[in-house]
């Protein structure tokens, strides 16, 4: 196992600091402190051919201007809040609107664009580098102190595990995730829709206009959000136009389980993601349009890439019948998610 930093940008006159982590088998990360950010991630395919997998930029003014995302961590709220509004211990609180009439992905500033302390590790079990945070009361409305650890894993059993810990000294709401964008034919080499995707879930939550939960949970199970078998993403994408942006209900809420299984035939590689947390929200690469440019050099086409977002369900806050999001002081919030890559016979 090797890590190293191996450099480091300014930005508002403090350091942002990359760490490249490789391990045995040839698996390859970089990690930056801007967002706690997954840079980029180099995979062997079948014939053993290291290419990156994700989505991003070469330097960090391309995380500076206006981007999706691309591998950021996402709080103190990953996905929508409806209205930016929720009522916690009997107060309203009013949070930035940031997407149409909603709060997306911790508003204006969240956890995606600020600078995170940086540690890296070595261990038995790979190598890896613990990022933390502090986010203020009243940061982008939302109430209490909250003290943020995660930490990226690469491991030689061709893992990368992100790690999520948070406390907080008044109740608050959070929810934490990771916003990689996955095209496992390589990075901007071509769109997913031939990539098979299998989500281990029988039910989701469906959406109004605005993408947020109307409340229900209804089963997959005859609509083309059925993936409880390997289904390749584009063989009903047209049926929900512009593409796939939705939560999924997971059974293994509180216990590390396989949540959903991706498989490229071209270059043999497989995705299996694994995850602690009730939800999973996928998301097909709707609003990629050839806009931004990537590390390769080439634009983002419009389902050039997904997303699997693991994470509690979108609007949790004012649907009181999910899975709660609410931080009290006192306790520990803890979430585990585990990227494995396989390969299987390619074409």
């Amino acid at each position: 196992m090797k890590i190293k930093e191996n450099r480091a940008e300014e930005y508002q006159g403090q350091p942002v600091k990359f760490f490249q982590l490789e391990n045995d088998g040839g698996l390859r990360a970089t990690v930056m402190s801007y967002g706690a950010t997954l840079v980029s991630l180099h995979v062997p395919d079948g014939q053993g051919r290291l290419e990156d997998i994700v989505l991003g930029f070469d330097s960090l003014t391309g995380y500076l201007g206006p981007n999706p995302y691309m591998g950021a961590t996402i709080g103190r709220y990953a996905n929508r809040i409806a209205r930016g509004r929720f009522v916690l211990e009997n107060k309203e609180y009013q949070l930035t609107i940031n997407d149409g009439p909603n709060h997306l992905h911790g508003g204006e500033k969240g956890f995606d664009k600020v600078i995170w302390q940086a540690e890296p590790f070595g261990q038995p079990a790979g190598a890896g580098v613990k990022f933390s945070y502090f986010s203020p009361d009243g940061e982008e409305g939302y109430p209490g102190n909250v003290s943020c650890q995660v930490t990226y894993l690469l491991t030689n059993g061709q893992e990368l595990e992100i790690s999520y810990q948070a406390t907080a000294d008044r109740s608050t709401h959070l929810n934490l995730t990771n916003h990689s964008y996955f095209n496992l034919s390589g990075e901007a080499k071509d769109n997913i829709l031939d990539h098979e995707l299998q989500i281990m879930a029988s039910a989701y939550t469906p959406i109004d206009k605005n993408l947020i939960p109307t409340g229900e949970i209804k089963p997959v199970a005859g609509t083309p959000f059925d993936f409880s078998r390997a289904v390749k993403i584009g063989e009903r994408i047209n049926e929900v136009l512009p593409g796939y942006d939705n939560n999924y209900v997971l059974a293994g809420h509180g216990r590390v389980s396989l949540a959903a299984r991706v498989f490229e035939p071209e270059s043999g590689r497989l995705l299996e993601v694994l995850t602690s947390e009730p939800g999973l929200q996928f998301y097909s690469g709707n609003f990629l349009d050839n806009t931004i440019k990537g590390k390769s050099g080439r634009t983002y086409e419009r389902w050039g890439a997904f997303c699997l977002e693991t994470q509690h369900f979108p609007d949790s806050p004012n649907k009181l019948q999910f899975p709660s999001t609410v931080l009290k002081p006192g306790e520990i919030f803890e979430s585990r998610t585990v990227f494995r890559f396989l390969t299987r016979e390619s074409r």
